[in-house]
């Protein structure tokens, strides 16, 4: 055989090991065409779990489940039916019929897919008896959650179908099925959820169910849902949502030895039983196209406002911390504190004195001049205000503020506690120092907080320097709590400096700004804070009616309860705040209100005359 033969009979045998080695690569190998081969003939049904119970601190139940009645469809399995039959039987267009087919083919052509979800009681029992006659057509049970009382809509959060985009990043959810979107419902979503069971059955060439496969073996159960138990005190927080009828605001409070949140409110809300099953929809459209009054904006969580007054504290404590003041350190007040020679450059305030005002009285009296000088002394005392800055930044942030504090809800915002480089950026045209920055002495400037943030500085000073990472779930079913909530968090000023703070904050309620506000027979500790609120129009700054904040914990003597009250444009601190403040405090120790009057006289005022001013300031249509 010459050389050429050689070359062709070589060529020859290689092809045939090529073609011998790719097919014993496919069938003793690669066995995918065979696990494709079973797949086509296996048909699985999802058993799915009930989601775990949700219950306040008290055992009340919160989040219910009740049954829900899905129309399902494998488009492979669908054969000739008469859609106009169909259709008049489920109530829908052929239109509307085509639509669904071709979403759930483009989903998967042999995996099921919601076709109808969340049928009526009425038409699942008429549709259960006809369905026999349409192959590819089946009923999925699910449970959707039921929400016995209409309150914490905001802290319960809810439910929904997947996106396409979970989808594809999470396999173990599949088209049409739930999942938590929205406040406990998604922080705690794995516990909730459950474990989805899983029955399969062997099928024939024509997608016939023959028999369970393998006899059932390989099936699964379905395993429920974890319950959960909350920190929250229902009757607190539907008591707190009352006070907060017709007005914007915020309350939080908590327990200031644990961290645990006992009531979280914004207003207004919504009832949490709108975002269940079908008419979640048109609900969920609704409330997240008002713009003006933000229903499902959590402004406990997500508002950011300038602290007022209630941040005077902070910068008392670091003067004390940094010994630029005693508590018998005195300073001149003549009606305010004036920085600068232009008309602008005062701050006043209503302390009530031309003279020396003492630490105690520029607490409950709420002076400019005081703790303006403080804030001024702690930032020179350094080599350069950067320096001072940055020190006075680390002081603020040590009580949880311009961060997230790592509550377990799953939205929020960190406010601003700004430091020199901020101040490098906000002033790049010239040198900054204390002077330009002394609207920080009295928590407006820069500064941003939200109402959870100063219900935990409070709990800080309640505790005399140290706080617990506020939270809402109290226990979960054989769980064991993450240990971040069970851990305290000190901050940078020594225990000893908080008595003096503590007994200014007591006599705003005995002769200050707050006494009208004061429970009798019970040691509380607060103070109002008056924040001014401005809008631009046309590049103009209109003055609207002030913001009204207060802080407080009771009793002094054993704190049980911090609380931060935010009303927007509610006036001074004294005129809603405060009496909110109180009654919140009242309802929890004491278990009832023996102020009806001053009760009354909150749930029915209203304030949105004030809003209206400012929607036609603004022309918003």
């Amino acid at each position: 055989m010459n050389k050429r033969g050689f070359l062709l009979y070589g060529f020859v045998i290689g092809i045939a090991m090529l073609f011998i080695g790719r097919l014993f690569y496919l069938q003793i190998i690669n066995n995918s065409y065979k696990q494709q081969a079973i797949d086509n003939s296996i048909k699985k049904k999802y058993i799915y779990p009930e989601r775990g119970y949700i219950y306040d601190r008290n055992g009340k139940l919160l989040v219910a489940n009740q049954t829900s009645y899905d129309l399902m469809v494998i488009p492979r399995d669908v054969k000739k039916l008469d859609t106009t039959e169909f259709c008049n039987l489920i109530h829908i267009t052929k239109e509307s019929f085509n639509k669904r087919i071709n979403k759930a083919k483009r989903y998967s052509y042999k995996a099921p897919s919601v076709f109808i979800k969340q049928l009526s009681k009425e038409n699942f029992a008429y549709l259960q008896e006809k369905l026999y006659k349409y192959n590819g057509f089946y009923i999925q049970k699910k449970s959707i959650r039921n929400y016995p009382i209409n309150s914490a809509a905001n802290i319960l959060g809810y439910i929904s179908e997947v996106n396409e985009r979970l989808l594809k990043k999470n396999k173990y959810y599949h088209q049409g099925e739930l999942i938590g979107v929205a406040g406990i419902e998604k922080s705690y979503e794995k516990f909730l959820r459950g474990k989805k069971g899983i029955k399969r059955y062997q099928t024939d060439t024509y997608g016939r169910v023959i028999a369970p496969y393998k006899n059932g073996k390989l099936d699964t159960l379905a395993k429920n849902g974890k319950d959960l138990t909350l920190t929250i005190d229902s009757d607190l927080q539907q008591y707190g949502e009352k006070l907060l009828q017709n007005k914007r605001g915020a309350i939080v409070a908590l327990d200031p030895k644990t961290g645990e949140i006992l009531s979280l409110v914004t207003a207004p809300s919504y009832n949490p039983n709108d975002m269940v099953g079908r008419k979640r929809s048109k609900f969920s459209r609704k409330y997240m196209s008002d713009k003006f009054d933000k229903p499902m904006f959590d402004r406990s969580l997500q508002a950011q406002y300038a602290p007022g007054s209630t941040f005077k504290m902070v910068n008392g404590l670091i003067g004390l911390q940094e010994q630029v003041i005693t508590p018998f350190s005195t300073y001149p007040c003549y009606h305010g504190y004036r920085y600068g020679r232009r008309k602008n450059e005062f701050m006043g305030c209503h302390c009530g004195t031309n003279g020396l005002v003492s630490f105690n009285r520029a607490i409950y009296r709420s002076c400019n001049s005081f703790f303006s000088n403080a804030y001024k002394k702690s930032i020179e005392k350094y080599v350069s205000p950067k320096v001072g800055m940055d020190n006075w930044s680390k002081h603020v942030q040590s009580f949880g503020l311009g961060n997230y504090l790592g509550v377990d809800l799953p939205v929020g915002n960190k406010g601003l506690i700004p430091n020199s480089k901020f101040y490098d950026k906000f002033y790049p045209s010239f040198r900054w120092r204390a002077a330009s920055t002394i609207s920080n002495a009295i928590g407006q400037g820069q500064i941003e907080t939200t109402p959870i943030q100063l219900a935990n500085m409070t709990a800080a000073i309640a505790n005399k320097g140290y706080f617990f990472t506020p939270h809402v779930v109290k226990k979960i079913q054989d769980t064991v709590i993450d240990a971040k909530y069970t851990t305290p968090k000190y901050t940078t000023i020594d225990s000893v400096y908080f008595n003096p703070v503590i007994k200014g904050m007591q006599d705003v309620f005995e002769k200050g700004t707050g006494r009208f506000a004061k429970i009798k027979g019970m040691h509380m500790a607060g103070k109002t804070g008056t924040v001014q609120n401005y809008i631009k129009k046309n590049g103009e700054k209109i003055a609207l009616a002030d913001h009204s904040i207060f802080i407080a914990f009771a009793p002094v003597e054993n704190p049980k309860i911090a609380v931060a009250v935010f009303i927007e444009n509610g006036g001074f601190g004294s005129a809603f705040a405060a009496p909110i403040a109180s009654l919140v405090i009242e309802k929890y120790l004491n278990g009832k209100i023996t102020r009806k009057t001053l009760e009354k006289k909150i749930m029915d005022a209203s304030l949105y005359n004030e809003y209206n001013k400012q929607l036609d300031s603004l022309k918003i249509e």
